[in-house]
């Protein structure tokens, strides 16, 4: 069982995806993309981040065919980190049995059938998280929450429709829209694992 988690910043989709790895005993990654990626192309994960926070850059022509265009003009340690981001999360699928959280690969792992979940909240609630989460020293005023939510949600827009014909956050590209406004996630994980357990035998 693949089951990929997208989330809106702030949603709380980390947390639900971890606990749903640990609830059905399945492989978790997230971060760990990141780490692989860096130490593939030797470049430092603070970079790696960036660039797929920034969805690459504005001059990639759009192609729907599971493959990133790369222009001419496109630096090579920006095409380096998306080449290396598609075959690391390609080579996890083909292992199969796991939660991978962000990182587009509801569409990268299209072909292995994935459960895939979407996971968003109203703003407050995404503040409230954001603050519950914080480290210290980081602004968490309303306007500089607000600004990370726009900022990194266009990035995750822009990447995922890049390897996709099916908008990011577009309801018909999921399997689940999960809501967790005014959600305990460990509350629903139970049903969830569940759910997400018929729905993988479904598609087999």
């Amino acid at each position: 069982m693949i089951i990929t988690v997208s989330r809106e910043f702030g949603s709380g989709g980390r947390e639900l995806g971890k606990r749903l790895a640990d609830a059905l005993g399945l492989q978790y990654y997230d971060k760990e993309l990141i780490e692989e990626i860096a130490r593939t192309t030797a470049l430092d994960e603070k970079y790696v981040t960036k660039v797929l926070e920034k969805g690459g850059f504005a001059n990639f022509a759009f192609s729907f065919a599971h493959s990133l265009p790369l222009s001419a003009t496109t630096p090579n340690t920006v095409t380096d980190v998306l080449v290396a981001h598609q075959k690391i999360v390609t080579a996890i699928a083909e292992k199969g049995d796991c939660v991978i959280v962000g990182r587009c690969a509801d569409a990268i792992a299209e072909k292995y059938n994935p459960v895939k979940i979407f996971v968003y909240a109203d703003e407050q609630s995404k503040i409230k998280r954001c603050r519950e989460r914080a480290t210290e020293g980081e602004d968490l005023s309303d306007k500089a929450l607000k600004k990370s939510f726009k900022r990194i949600d266009k990035g995750r827009a822009k990447l995922h429709d890049l390897l996709s014909s099916t908008p990011w956050g577009e309801k018909t590209g999921y399997d689940l829209m999960i809501n967790t406004t005014r959600i305990e996630i460990k509350d629903i994980i139970p049903q969830l694992a569940d759910l997400c357990s018929e729905l993988a035998n479904d598609k087999r």
